[in-house]
């Protein structure tokens, strides 16, 4: 199968493309510098956004469209970074909207990446697919947003997954974030440590995506997290067992809100969301319990 990557060069992409490429995958992904990688006999780098590309005449017969692309949710949260979070995103899953519309065969499948802080934090409600209406803090609008401007696809016949990520575990992203204050024997639940985290394996985030395209009945938002969220002081002792740290000091949410800004809330809340629909449409975990997830990283790095 072909298949058009946008932000395939990032953590989840990358990943994913080797997932792809292994399963015996054609993968086009779409960056605006082809010029600064090398082709291989089963990914092709295609120029995008730029006024000479013409990326439809190379993605003829693609099967599957997924989205990644958007500017990463790291880094103070000043009001010029939350522009660049909303408007890389609205912007990329515009012109994956107007390249559909420019192919001559189209797609029959986008899958457009979003998060689970659609449905804003609670430290009380469990969140499924059939939760309808999102939060309202700036996470939940920014994702709104993006599913609304994704949803145009569908106006062209073509079968949209909203792939709602969790916080995804793997060697890059946040793993290596949340390790460090371990590393220095000052590591602790955050905060209450009541805040749920819905914390999903890289290898089923990849997993997972390919399963949206492979499932034809799947539309709409899929929850691309474990079924077992946890609770933040119960990730902590999780985590500190396995660096063989002290799981003792407790950090203040306000110490974090003060050092993080408002990006502080992507750790001082929370939510617990499940993988329903995944799981009606029998998908299998691979890393279902957190210990052994976090054991599948960890453990390398030894």
């Amino acid at each position: 199968m072909k298949i058009v990557i946008a932000g395939g060069t990032g953590f989840v992409g990358s990943q994913l493309t080797a997932l792809l490429t292994d399963q015996g995958h054609q993968v086009f992904i779409l960056t605006r510098s082809p010029e600064n990688f090398t082709n291989k006999p089963s990914v092709t780098y295609v120029g995008w956004l730029n006024e000479k590309d013409k990326p439809e005449e190379v993605l003829k017969d693609c099967k599957a469209i997924i989205n990644l692309a958007g500017e990463s949710l790291f880094g103070y949260w000043t009001e010029e970074k939350k522009k660049r979070i909303l408007d890389s995103r609205i912007n990329a899953t515009k012109n994956i909207i107007h390249l559909i519309k420019s192919m001559e065969k189209q797609p029959e499948v986008l899958v457009n990446a979003s998060a689970v802080g659609y449905y804003g934090t609670s430290d009380e409600q469990i969140f499924t697919e059939k939760t309808t209406h999102p939060g309202d803090d700036f996470l939940a609008y920014v994702t709104n947003e993006w599913e609304k401007t994704a949803q145009h696809a569908e106006v062209l016949g073509i079968r949209v997954v909203y792939a709602r990520l969790g916080i995804v575990l793997g060697d890059n992203g946040t793993l290596p974030l949340m390790e460090l204050p371990y590393k220095y024997f000052v590591g602790g639940p955050i905060g209450p440590g009541e805040q749920w985290l819905s914390w999903v394996h890289i290898n089923d985030v990849v997993r997972l995506l390919l399963f949206a395209i492979e499932k034809k009945q799947i539309k709409g938002p899929l929850n691309i997290t474990a079924p077992t969220p946890v609770r933040n002081k119960d990730f902590s002792v999780q985590l500190a067992k396995l660096l063989h740290r002290p799981n003792i000091i407790r950090i203040p949410s306000f110490v974090i809100r003060t050092v993080l800004g408002e990006m502080s809330m992507l750790v001082v809340r929370g939510q617990a969301v499940l993988p329903n629909k995944a799981l009606s449409y029998g998908y299998s975990f691979q890393y279902p319990n957190l210990q052994t997830a976090l054991a599948s990283i960890l453990i390398k790095h030894d």
